[in-house]
């Protein structure tokens, strides 16, 4: 029989990670389990594996079993002695290493404490290898440690510190900087290294940032995934779904945690990585809402109402936190909101003009560490957490492809710029069967940029995507567009004139979708979640009825991802089947 492409490239996954072609073969429901050798022979798989150390080929292989949800004593058995030849072949490893005789220039090309930091001629030699960092001591680090801004060096000294809570302005170098820090810390102490994502791209930009920083600093080249160093250490890069990420154990990093669903999860699972008191976590993230999960065990009610007895204990202040402190539930909470960043020496930014571009609520959330009040907002935090999955998880959408989604239908909304606004279009996949819900393929925003510009634009993406629709708000520069792309595409194009009446229509349909559970989009893109949280209620000019506003204005951009959102699922009906219940209504 044949099969289509998808099965072929999950058997091919499942292979590299040394599954079996029997477990393959179980696993995605094929006829048998000779197709799978045939693929392998077909399309070289043999030879990506033959590739693999067999330190790699062990990893590989005890990382696929601990995968299985209910492994049979057999595998748990095969798991135990995978286990024991890894061991014994990183006891072998190091035996290897050890100067075989007592001639005074083998012991001194080894580092030790009293020429630890110094390099030699024999060190250079020993970069040979793979990720191998036997060469590197603290001295090698100065050039990085020099590269920090103020801020950082007060997150470094106090790594120390068993948990630290630091909440932080946008684009300041917590990532790259934690991603520095673990890396140093893997190095000199060969402990392990564990980064938590919202979802695995996320978590693999901790990977690139090592990897850089590895090669500027250290010249030195770090392959793999899981990245594991010639001392044993493992750095590893997970999603909050992952299946295995109970079972490791090390100093762990959960990024922007206050854009992770379910942070109580979340957080018994860091706490199960990191329970040994030698284990570290840290926790840093921007602020989101006010309904998050994660809010009370920023602000310490969730320890308080650990017990009786701290009912009434009292926080630092914020401005306290601004300079790091060490709070009574033992953490240790610092923000560094765009000022201190700036007043640490990351002169990156111009504040006036990030004041000018951004409303005032807005700005605040971004960059000034202030919580968005969830109440005020026509959609609730929980529903938008949602809709924030994994976006690696599509296995029918390839970013990298000439046609990301094949032949499949899409629907585009094209939300205007004005003065100093963004002008956004989305690519969305509608639902075409019962379980699916519209998703959000791609996002773009153009600033500053004629209409001819972004007309190109948008047919680039027609040359793309099968697209079906195209919602186009015809206001201000959305005029321009919508002369020259309704010309390009007839069929497809359609305006949206606003009105207090359409605009009702377009945030009612949003409603409607979130609240069922029928909307999902990348958890990196926090940009559409807080634009969803921009939405407010308001009444009319007139008072006598109810209506939605984004404080948007002439000078400031707001919620540009929701409008361009709005404007492409207007396309299904309001009355659409199964349509759920939902708990809005405009007042008459």
């Amino acid at each position: 029989m044949a099969y289509s492409p998808e099965i072929k490239q999950a058997a091919r996954a499942l292979y590299l990670k040394a599954w079996t072609p029997k477990e393959i073969a179980k696993e995605l429901s094929l006829a048998n389990e000779r197709i799978v050798y045939f693929w392998a022979d077909k399309y070289g798989w043999r030879d990506m594996l033959r590739e693999h150390t067999v330190d790699e080929a062990i990893s590989t292989r005890i990382q696929a079993l601990l995968e299985i949800p209910e492994p049979t004593k057999p595998q748990l058995d095969l798991l135990d002695r995978l286990i024991g030849h890894h061991v014994k072949l990183k006891k072998q490893r190091k035996q290897d290493e050890k100067p075989s005789g007592d001639n005074d220039h083998q012991a001194s090309s080894k580092p030790n404490k009293s020429n630890r930091g110094k390099s030699s001629n024999n060190d250079k030699k020993k970069k040979k290898g793979k990720n191998n960092i036997e060469h590197i001591a603290t001295d090698n680090f100065n050039g990085w440690n020099a590269s920090l801004f103020k801020y950082q060096i007060k997150m470094r000294n106090n790594i120390g510190q068993r948990i630290r809570n630091i909440l932080k302005s946008r684009q300041i170098g917590a990532t790259y900087y934690f991603s520095g820090e673990a890396l140093e810390d893997a190095i000199l102490t060969g402990d392990n290294q564990i980064f938590l994502s919202a979802s695995r791209n996320q978590a693999e930009v901790f990977r690139s940032y090592i990897i850089a920083i590895a090669k500027e600093f250290l010249d030195i080249e770090l392959t793999g995934n899981p990245i594991i160093l010639s001392n044993g250490a493992e750095l590893r890069f997970l999603s909050t779904n992952s299946k295995t990420a109970q079972s490791y154990h090390g100093h762990v990093y959960v990024d922007e945690y206050f854009w992770i669903p379910k942070f109580e999860e979340l957080n018994k699972l860091a706490s199960a990585m990191a329970t040994h008191k030698n284990w570290r976590k840290t926790y840093f993230s921007t602020p989101s809402s006010k309904t998050h999960q994660a809010y009370p065990f920023w602000t310490g009610d969730s320890w308080r109402r650990g017990k009786d007895s701290r009912a009434n204990i009292d926080f630092p202040t914020f401005k306290e936190m601004q300079g790091g402190i060490v709070c009574p539930d033992r953490q240790w909470r610092y923000i560094v909101t765009i000022e201190d960043a700036l007043e640490g020496g990351c002169a990156l930014f111009d504040i006036d003009e990030l004041r000018d571009e951004y409303s005032h609520a807005d700005f605040q959330n971004l960059f000034m560490c202030v919580f968005v009040d969830g109440a005020t907002s026509v959609f609730q935090f929980s529903h938008l957490e949602r809709c924030m999955v994994d976006m690696a998880h599509w296995q029918d959408v390839k970013p990298n492809d000439k046609r990301p989604f094949g032949h499949r239908e899409v629907w585009l909304g094209y939300d205007p710029s004005r003065t100093r606004d963004n002008a956004c279009l989305v690519v969305v996949a509608p639902p075409i069967v019962a379980p699916e819900k519209f998703r959000v393929l791609e996002k773009h925003y153009w600033k500053g940029l004629n209409f001819q510009y972004q007309v190109a634009q948008i047919v680039n993406v027609f040359t793309r995507y099968n697209v079906t629709y195209l919602g186009v708000d015809t206001t201000g520069i959305g005029a321009g567009v919508w002369d020259l792309i309704s010309k390009k595409y007839p069929r497809e194009a359609h305006a949206i004139h606003y009105s207090n009446e359409s605009k009702n229509r377009l945030v009612m349909k949003m409603i409607d979708v979130v609240e069922g559970n029928r909307l999902q989009y990348d958890a990196e893109h926090k940009d559409i979640s807080m634009a969803f949280m921009a939405i407010k209620r308001a009444a009319t000019h007139s008072g006598n009825a109810m209506t939605f506003k984004a404080e948007r204005s002439e000078l400031t951009g707001h919620a540009d991802a929701f409008w361009a959102i709005s404007h492409a699922l207007i396309n299904e009906p309001l009355d659409y089947n199964d349509k759920p219940k939902s708990t809005w209504k405009t007042a008459t």
